[in-house]
Order: C-alpha cells, then structure tokens, then sequence
C-alpha cells in the first residue's frame, strides 16, 4: 500500500489511523483469536508469512512465531525496516515493523518487534464477488511458480471483475504474496473459460477443518474479452442465485 497516494487521494491518512493504545491492543488481538496469516515485507524485498504470537503492551513488544532455519526470516532481521500486512475479512490492516529481532526457545522461536504506534486500516476494493453455484465446480490451472514441473488445478472460492479467491490445499507447496501466476486457465464453467495472468496479493487462514488456505489474487492487465466473460458470468450467477432463493 502506497501510503503517499493514499494521503494524496484524501487528504491525509487521518480517517484509516488507529492510534490509541487499547484499539491497538483490540487490533492486533483479534489478529492472534483468528489466527490470521500476517505477510512481512522487508525493505530489501525479503518477505516472510508468519502468525501474530503475543502482545505485550506493557512492555512495547510484538512476537511473531517463526522458522529460526528460514533465509526469509534471517533476511528480515537484517532488513533495516519492514511492514505488515494482514486482512481481516474486507478490512486490510497494515503497520510498520520496528527493530525485529529472532529470539529463541527450546522448542520453538520467534520474531520480536517494537509495538506500533499507529495501525492503517483500509476498506478493501468494493467489487462484487460472486460465489459459484453449489452445483458447479470452477477451477484454475496453472503451474506452480516455483515447481514448473507441477501442474495445479485449485477450487475457485469466488469471483469479482477484478480478481478471484482459490483454495489452496495443505499439501501443496506454498505461493508467497507478490507472486505472478502466468498462462493461468480460469475454467468458471461450459460458456467462461478465459486465459489471464494472476498476481497473489494475500494468503488468509480458513477454519481448521478447511485444510488448506485462501488465496486472494488480483487479475493483471486483463484484456477486455476476459472482463466482458467475467462480467457475464457474474451477472449469470447472480440471476441464478436469486432464482434459486425463491
């Protein structure tokens, strides 16, 4: 999130600060009861998905869990600064991250960091997402990013003019945020197939029994045949929906 731009467009960044230390603390708090994803994004490009662990208002200290192995997390100690960002349903919240610091346990560790001083909260984009009917079972296919030699074909969970949310399950080798997903097949069904590429802008946590998590993905420079299918599926679905709960 460009905060310049932000502030720009409104005049300041007033109206999406949370400042006050117990809206901070019910902030962050609800980020640990709902075991929300949190991507770490360091200024030299290092990115690292973790958990919030603990608040320790008193003191001034987030803990973040972490892989004390991981070249991402050693990559963002080293960082000189670094921001977070996690969604919470259509609000996107987002902090500066301070003096991080790897502590660790006898069984486990943690990234450590100075509590923020100031939390941006964001109403995410208001595009209207549709849910696939119940009876049809859209896909995408893509190859892994990382693994060129492995083919995917991941639930779509919904679908807006300008993006799509996938359900990755949990054996299936994580994607980072910020990734760029090419030559992606987005099969939504008989008359909406479409080719397009897909930019991963965040990884959310469902319920323990989904077994697997949401991807939240932005459609790049889509070409005008794309949007008029995706619109017209949209509208189809919607027509559908009301149909059906009469």
């Amino acid at each position: 999130m460009q905060l310049d731009a932000v502030a720009a467009a409104h005049g300041g960044l007033a109206e999406f600060q949370i400042t006050s230390q117990p809206e901070l603390v019910k902030t962050l708090k609800s980020l640990i009861d709902g075991n929300v994803l949190i991507n770490l994004n360091g200024s030299d490009g290092a990115s690292y998905t973790t958990t919030l662990w603990a608040i320790d208002a008193a003191r001034g200290i987030l803990s973040f869990s972490a892989d004390s192995d991981s070249n991402q997390v050693q990559a963002l100690v080293e960082a000189e600064e670094a921001v977070a960002v996690a969604y919470l349903d259509s609000i996107k919240l987002q902090f500066d991250v301070t003096g991080l610091m790897l502590v660790r346990g006898g069984k486990s560790s943690a990234l450590s960091c100075a509590f923020p001083r100031v939390v941006y909260r964001f109403q995410r984009r208001s595009g209207y997402r549709v849910r696939p009917l119940l009876r049809s079972t859209p896909v995408v296919r893509v190859r892994h990013p990382m693994i060129p030699d492995m083919g995917l074909s991941l639930r779509v969970l919904d679908v807006s003019i300008g993006g799509c949310a996938l359900f990755l399950p949990d054996d299936v080798p994580p994607l980072q945020p910020g990734v760029v997903l090419n030559g992606v097949q987005l099969e939504l069904d008989l008359d909406t197939r479409v080719t397009t590429s897909l930019r991963l802008q965040h990884v959310t946590s469902l319920n323990h029994d989904a077994r697997g998590v949401r991807l939240g993905c932005e459609i790049v420079d889509p070409s005008p045949d794309v949007l008029r299918a995706l619109q017209r599926y949209i509208d189809q679905t919607q027509k559908r929906q009301r149909a059906l709960a009469r």
